[in-house]
């Protein structure tokens, strides 16, 4: 009982990029094998996190406290509630994927400038992410999740510069040039963020004497901390801000197009599907937790932003000529629908907005690895370069298909119970927003469609004739991600059991009850009641 689970489910992916990373360079098969176990058994501690974890137990469990930095009131903290064991298992499981997607992404490279990329050096970044990615969903020590919020930053920044695209139109000294841009612009706009968090960090520390979230939670719902309206304000604005760029949320968004369009298929899943989700994982157990009331008073604002940053994503998505980029805007506005459904302030919201990350990063890494696919094949991210790819490559054309349909919230599949509960639960408390934002289902069933029709549809290209179908490799790294988007799509009670109790105390950090609805229904004596 006293085993130490959390700590051993970060530690054994971060060991795997200390031996990955010390492989020979002569090794590389051995590096990718080496990698592939590890993330393999990161994801049976995982599962082993979730059938330890009881839903209708505490609200935090498997907890661990340690002394760290005595002086300053800093503990080695951890723990997990619904909500983090179910994204620490979405965390773990497409670690395996993204590193087989990737088997050949990190080969080394020669190119006119005699250019190289070592091997090994790849697997255990991604591995080292993993690891940053996990201690950050369970701890509950503001300043120890703070610390990994932002280490994870340096990895990312390797793998987006150093381990660029393939595909690219210029010649290898542009595409050298575009990858650091990308690269140079997530990590500016996510330190600058990280900056001002630390001043919040600092601040939450002089307020409260600790950096507990625990404590600090059970002392504001006892009324024992009392902060001024203005400090709480400042400090909900100095995290918040921190988690909108990374979300990212409209107008912190402009990273990522740029990062996901230069970074390789299996890099842009692990930013938007895994990295990303720590953002808006870090808005219900952060922000609604530590500052309750200035949550509810900037919630008209940003459940605007949450609106533009859905109809906005969308509808640039309709325009993109490149498939990768057509994706990340697609992630944006779907970002938009969970920063919505947490900040709708119902259970029915915050249930679909947990929902959405964990099936927002199934149905994405589904698209974007198979899209990863058909790009290596054609050497081409540009949408015009195809046409007709059903007819050479059914396979391929098919599960681009299903993950596409995931991607526009097709009923059968896992996104469209969360995307149904957020609108729902937006619509409860604000039907106006709700009204608007069903816009966003609209436009992704155009980008989704027009996208397959104009490269799986229509006459053959020429340069697809001869374009393999998928490899077994690659059917075995999308069959599984097909099968949970229709698993959960039909049964997502095996989720919501796990999320809804964990709900229910964000609910009560906040004090909000869900609104009742005012329709007339028969009583039991025959009268009408509301």
């Amino acid at each position: 009982m006293n085993f130490p689970l959390l700590t051993v489910t970060a530690a054994v992916p971060a060991v795997g990029a200390i031996l990955t990373a010390a492989v020979p360079a002569t090794r590389r098969t051995a590096a990718k094998w080496l990698a592939l176990l590890f993330s393999l058994a990161t994801l049976a501690l995982a599962v082993l996190i979730a059938v330890r974890f009881e839903p209708g137990g505490d609200r935090y469990q498997l907890t661990e406290s340690r002394p760290w930095i005595a002086d300053f009131g800093v503990r080695y903290e951890l723990g997990v509630d619904g909500i983090a064991v179910v994204l620490i298992g979405l965390t773990a499981l497409l670690i395996p994927f993204v590193i087989a997607a990737g088997w050949h992404d990190a080969d080394p490279l020669e190119t006119s400038s005699k250019r190289w990329r070592p091997t090994q050096g790849f697997f255990a970044l991604i591995l080292m992410v993993e690891a940053m990615v996990i201690i950050s969903f369970e701890a509950t020590d503001v300043f120890l999740f703070y610390i990994f919020f932002e280490a994870m930053l340096i990895p990312m920044y390797f793998l987006i510069g150093g381990f660029g695209d393939r595909a690219h139109s210029g010649s290898d000294e542009n595409a050298a040039a575009q990858r650091s841009y990308a690269a140079v612009k997530f990590l500016l706009y996510n330190l600058v963020g990280g900056l001002i968090m630390l001043a919040a960090v600092i601040g939450l520390y002089v307020v409260a004497g600790n950096f507990s979230l625990q404590e600090i939670t059970a002392a504001r719902a006892a009324g024992t901390l009392d902060m001024a309206t203005n400090t709480e304000r400042l400090l909900f604005l100095g995290f918040f801000f921190a988690f909108a760029v990374k979300a990212p949320l409209w107008p912190l968004h402009t990273w990522l197009p740029n990062a996901m369009g230069e970074s390789t298929a299996p890099v842009a899943v692990l930013i938007t599907a895994v990295v990303d989700k720590v953002g808006t994982f870090a808005m219900l157990r952060f922000c609604l937790g530590l500052f309750p009331d200035a949550s509810k008073w900037a919630t008209p604002v940003i459940l605007v932003l949450a609106l533009i940053s859905i109809v906005y994503g969308a509808l640039v998505a309709v325009g993109q000529r490149d498939i990768k980029r057509l994706v990340a805007y697609a992630s944006i506005s779907h970002f938009g629908f969970i920063i919505l459904g947490i900040f709708a302030m119902t259970s029915q919201g915050q249930s679909g907005a947990t929902l959405y990350m964990v099936n927002h990063g199934l149905s994405t890494a589904a698209l974007m690895l198979v899209a990863g696919f058909l790009i290596s094949r054609r050497g081409s991210r540009l949408i015009a370069d195809y046409g007709g790819v059903q007819k050479v490559a059914p396979v391929l054309a098919g599960t681009f298909l299903i993950g596409g349909l995931a991607t526009l919230s097709l009923p059968g599949l896992a996104p469209f119970v969360s995307e149904f509960l957020v609108l729902v639960g937006t619509f409860a408390r604000y039907p106006v927003v709700g009204i608007i934002a069903t816009l966003g289902i609209v436009l992704a069933a155009l980008y989704t469609l027009v996208l397959y029709q104009r490269t799986m549809t229509g006459p053959v290209k020429e340069e697809v004739r001869t374009m393999p179908d998928l490899r077994l490799r690659e059917v075995l790294v999308v069959a599984p991600l097909i099968a949970l988007l229709i698993g959960l799509g039909v049964y997502p009670k095996v989720l919501t059991d796990i999320v809804n109790p964990a709900v229910e105390h964000t609910m009560s950090d906040v004090k909000q009850t869900d609104p009742q609805p005012e329709v007339a229904v028969e009583a039991k004596n025959g009268e009408e009641a509301k």
